[in-house]
């Protein structure tokens, strides 16, 4: 196995709980770059925000962000690929949020957009360093096709919510959890799997030279895709069952000891 491409998803696998890529992670990434392997992000988080740690990273290559709708390089900021949410069907999105008093954001030209700041767009710019603008009544008929619109809530009310997205928009949308409290939402031919497998086309890279390391439903399309597909310890019980290998939890090391093992072969 000569790995040339790995994915690394950012929340719960590449970040600890301080939100922070460890040093030790830091240095095996380095060494991977160093051997001529292609590290990426693969990430639901907008472009902007996965930017930041891109570059921490000294990182120049294509990002795979909003869970595949967008890849967009770190330093030119080229877009190679851009698949929004249709703008009816966002509208009806809106709409079916705003008649239930549901929370909901979008994201449009990879800005973040709320009605109204609160607990839980305060929260959510503090995690990812990014501001939102706060619309107003506005929100709900703001004109644009989101690359991704985000549901946040109580675990309690996801499931909810979650079976009437899908009952409404399942033919429309591609929906999936990032988190327990997150679900994405995003263009129906989106999801990480179809982004990697873009992405190493691109670079003249074959299936099985590619490496996809994750911990979420999000993340199960690229560790299905990926030649080596790796789930975090931290994992959902699918994303492990999916995967080749299991590696560490988020908070030891896990992506560290991925690359160690899996590319640096060490």
């Amino acid at each position: 196995m000569d790995i040339k491409l790995v994915a690394l998803d950012l929340d719960d696998t590449l970040l600890n709980k301080s939100l922070i890529v460890s040093p030790r992670t830091r240095e095996a990434i380095a060494q991977a770059i160093a051997k001529g392997v292609t590290v990426t992000v693969a990430t639901g988080r907008m472009y902007s925000s996965a930017l930041i740690y891109a570059k921490q990273l000294g990182l120049d290559v294509p990002l795979i962000t909003y869970n595949g709708g967008l890849i967009r390089r770190v330093q030119s900021g080229e877009t190679l690929y851009h698949m929004p949410v249709d703008e009816q069907v966002a509208q009806e999105v809106l709409a079916l949020f705003r008649e239930n008093s549901w929370y909901i954001q979008s994201y449009v030209d990879d800005i973040l957009y709320v009605a109204e700041h609160n607990e839980t767009s305060r929260y959510y710019e503090r995690m990812t360093g990014i501001k939102a603008v706060a619309l107003g009544d506005a929100f709900y008929t703001m004109a644009g096709a989101p690359t991704k619109m985000l549901a946040l809530t109580g675990e309690d009310k996801m499931g909810e919510i979650e079976s009437k997205i899908r009952s409404a928009f399942g033919d429309r949308l591609c929906i999936a959890r990032s988190k327990a409290t997150y679900l994405e939402m995003t263009h129906p031919d989106v999801n990480k799997g179809h982004a990697l497998a873009f992405l190493a086309e691109k670079l003249h890279i074959t299936r099985e030279q590619v490496m996809a390391v994750g911990d979420s439903q999000n993340d199960l399309d690229m560790i299905q895709y990926a030649g080596w597909g790796v789930a975090m310890d931290n994992a959902a019980a699918n994303v492990k069952a999916a995967a080749q290998a299991v590696t560490g939890h988020h908070d030891a090391d896990g992506v560290a000891e991925a690359i160690e093992k899996f590319v640096l072969k060490k």
